[in-house]
């Protein structure tokens, strides 16, 4: 369920910045099953850092002032 970018820049800068600690959350508690092998699919871990990438850049973006 990979979030796209789209549907992330219609978000406020409240909703973002809860959705990065929302999926920074549940990629620490994924490391943790990584760590333990309870993790049944590692590919979930590379979608949550993706998408915490994701949500960092836009967050970024949004706060930024351009400089154009």
């Amino acid at each position: 369920m990979a979030l796209k970018s789209t549907d992330l820049r219609e978000l406020s800068v409240e909703d973002l910045r809860a959705r990065e600690r929302e999926l920074d959350e549940t990629l620490f508690r994924m490391r943790l099953q990584k760590a333990t092998a309870q993790l049944e699919s590692t590919a979930t871990l590379q979608t949550t850092r993706r998408d915490l990438a994701r949500v960092k850049t836009i967050l970024r973006q949004k706060s930024a002032p351009s400089a154009r």
